[in-house]
């Protein structure tokens, strides 16, 4: 048995049905005309309805392009199963629950892949304590197509995670894995690579730890080629090898005192020698270069760049030695590919669908059959499979279980002026039934990371932006400086002693002064919305600057930042301790540490077994509130919630903090007062969604 929360082998009771002539819905069968149809909806869509799970995501299509494997859900739980896509209208076979797991000893599902076509690899997740701290450790499990058998692969011996694979070998169905073993004694926690049979589970050792090393890289033909590491105080490490038989080499190991990930690494080995493809953001921006590893030297111009943004990723041919691709985010995101067909399908899709709004998310191995998912950003999306050869385009399935395919409340990206000059890009999301966008309430939603991370223009896994611009709530979500894929000065700018819970924060104020000096907002109407170092910013916000918030709404945040360093030096050692807190006065920008004086009222949120934000962090935050004669129920309301972890991933969890996010915010500043010229014409909630709007699990504490 491999854990409590996951059901293996077999299929579920009630299972799904598919057909590629029509999408298929939570119940598994296309939609019926009783069924919701949610094109053209006039009505208001519940807040409920945005906290529900996923109905599909992420289809892998097997190399034979004959199966996928994908999560779907079905009563707000994720099963991950097979499609056979040989066998039309037959159900989907379910082998993996992927319950959200809690407690140690839980167990759940996370991504999955192919080895051949009849060997599935997903990632299991359990959750244990060691030194006295929750830890999340991860493992591979092998789902066998043909006998049905689950079969865990290389957990004897490992220490910590063993779930990299570097190279995959499918006509042999074996793969290179990167893990931790205990075999390896003062080494256990530097990685080796195993060379592993995915139907048996045997393996041999290919490459023993070597004490400077944390990752492994290997070339398309399943040789280690590049070894790179680093310690607690950022210095990093590259180490190379042109040949197998050569001993490795370092190139560089230089400290990374920007914490931004200057340094050149591999990431396609070509066929010519030691020629590999890299980005790096040397130049400011991150770019795709060609470089001659042995010396370290830049070959010619970069291969592909974007003006004023970074490159994500780089997207390798089958074999894994050629550059087919480049995935990169302006407003939303988009792949350059340098394949020739790949890019006449793109621009195919590009004309039917709009520019961006078709991405191929994963193709066989000749590229015929591809899984396209293809969404506005005011829209959940739709997976469609593709015959290239057939032309024919058939809908796999929705990704949002009842909003199937509705085109909502409308996106776009506008930068806007922050008091100091610096342009700041901002993602708005119009309320869909308030067309006149006149002085409008508003709710600025920063998001989480902080550095290296933004916000796009897209419906998302998450679509907050979404349920409260249903409410009638314009919200802006600010890529605040120290935000990603905007060049690493745009990073530093956050990461400067003044930047952290000061500079950034006034990103978010200058937010309302810009956006209501062209009349869209009022800003005297705003609320401040936001989870992990958005919660952080909201609470934040609700205590430097009360007079400009009318509500805060904090969720996972982190309040109290001595504490929290404390806790990450333990978790992260001194580099991943000091890479959040960058700011010269840590009380000064902790929310907790400052209760006294006015604060705009607080809604806190919190799960009792989030493992990245100790539950300790809003507990503290309640008690000084309280300690400095706040009153709960009128100045804050603090909800715990027992299933809660730092991802929101149960069902009536999520619907729990979108619920109590609409009841604070319409207390404290309405989406619609008596003076709105649109008052009257609040809109109902859409009576085709009654029947599926119930009230969510009270977790509240």
């Amino acid at each position: 048995m491999l854990g409590k929360n996951i059901l293996l082998g077999g299929a579920l009771a009630a299972v799904l049905s598919l057909s590629l002539s029509a999408p298929v819905d939570a119940q598994g069968v296309a939609p019926a005309a009783t069924d919701i149809v949610v094109k053209g909806i006039k009505g208001r869509v519940p807040t409920e309805i945005f906290g529900k799970r996923p109905f599909m995501r992420n289809p892998v299509i097997s190399p034979d392009g004959t199966k996928i494997a994908v999560m779907m859900s079905r009563n707000g739980i994720d099963n991950l199963g097979i499609i056979d896509l040989t066998k039309l209208g037959s159900p989907p076979k379910f082998f993996a629950r992927a319950e959200e797991f809690r407690e140690a000893g839980d167990r759940t599902v996370g991504g999955w892949s192919w080895v051949g076509n009849r060997t599935v690899l997903f990632t299991l997740a359990s959750r244990e304590i060691i030194g006295g701290q929750r830890v999340d450790l991860l493992r591979y499990v092998a789902y066998d197509l043909e006998s049905g058998s689950l079969t865990p692969l290389a957990w004897e011996g490992a220490s910590g995670n063993g779930i990299q694979i570097l190279y995959r070998d499918h006509v042999k169905e074996r793969v290179l894995m990167q893990r931790t073993s205990f075999r390896n004694d003062q080494n256990e926690f530097r990685p080796e690579v195993i060379d592993l049979d995915v139907r048996t589970g045997k393996f041999t050792t290919a490459q023993r730890p070597n004490v400077f090393v944390s990752q492994w890289v290997a070339d398309g033909k399943g040789v280690i080629r590049a070894g790179i590491g680093g310690d607690n105080d950022g210095k990093q490490r590259l180490m190379y090898r042109s040949t197998p038989d050569q001993p490795f080499k370092t190139l560089s190991n230089e400290k990374d005192t920007t914490f931004t990930g200057t340094q050149i690494t591999p990431d396609i080995f070509t066929l010519d020698g030691d020629i590999a493809y890299a980005t790096s953001n040397k130049d400011g921006y991150r770019k795709v270069y060609r470089v001659n590893l042995a010396t370290m030297e830049v070959v010619g111009k970069p291969v592909f760049e974007v003006p004023g943004h970074d490159v994500e990723g780089l997207v390798p041919s089958k074999d894994d030695t050629r550059l087919i691709g480049v995935r990169y985010t302006t407003n939303k995101q988009r792949t350059r590919w340098f394949d020739g067909r790949l890019n006449e399908i793109q621009k195919f899709f590009d004309e039917d669908f709009g520019a961006g709004n078709a991405r191929i998310m994963s193709a066989d191995d000749d590229y015929t059959k591809l899984v396209v998912f293809i969404a506005k950003p005011s829209e959940p999306g739709t997976y469609y499979l593709y015959d290239t050869v057939s032309g024919n385009l058939g809908v796999l399935g929705h990704f949002h279980p009842d909003l199937q395919d509705a085109d909502l409340n409308p996106t776009e990206t506008i930068r806007y002026k922050a008091s100091d000059g610096m342009e700041i890009p901002a993602v708005v999301t119009y309320p869909r039934h308030r067309p006149h966008r006149k002085n409008l309430p508003v709710i600025v939603m920063p998001h989480g990371g902080p550095f290296g991370v933004r916000d796009e223009e897209e419906f998302g896994f998450f679509p907050w932006q979404q349920a409260m611009a249903e409410l009638g709530y314009v919200v802006i979500q600010p890529n605040y400086r120290g935000s990603g894929g905007y060049g690493k000065q745009f990073v530093l700018e956050g990461r400067k002693p003044n930047g952290y819970g000061q500079r950034m924060q006034d990103d978010l104020n200058d937010a309302l002064t810009w956006f209501g000096q062209t009349g869209l907002i009022d800003p005297k109407r705003a609320c401040i919305m936001g989870w992990s170092y958005g919660g952080y910013a909201t609470a934040r916000g609700a205590q430097r600057d009360p007079n400009v918030w009318k509500c805060a709404i904090a969720g996972a945040g982190v309040y109290d930042f001595p504490m929290m360093k404390a806790y990450d030096m333990g978790a992260f050692g001194s580099f991943g301790a000091n890479f959040q807190a960058t700011a010269d006065n840590l009380v000064a920008i902790s929310s907790a540490r400052n209760t006294d004086g006015a604060w705009a009222p607080i809604l806190i949120v919190a799960g009792l077994r989030d493992a990245r934000i100790p539950i300790e962090q809003s507990r503290t935050l309640v008690s000084r509130l309280k300690g400095s004669g706040k009153k709960e129920g009128i100045d804050f309301r603090y909800v715990e919630q027992p299933k809660g972890t730092h991802n929101l991933p149960y069902e009536e969890v999520h619907i729990e903090w979108l619920v109590e996010a609409e009841k604070w915010a319409d207390r404290f500043n309405p989406a619609y007062v008596p003076a709105d010229i649109d008052y009257a014409r609040k809109p109902n909630v859409d009576p085709r969604f009654q029947k599926t709007v119930g009230a969510p699990a009270t977790a509240s504490k």
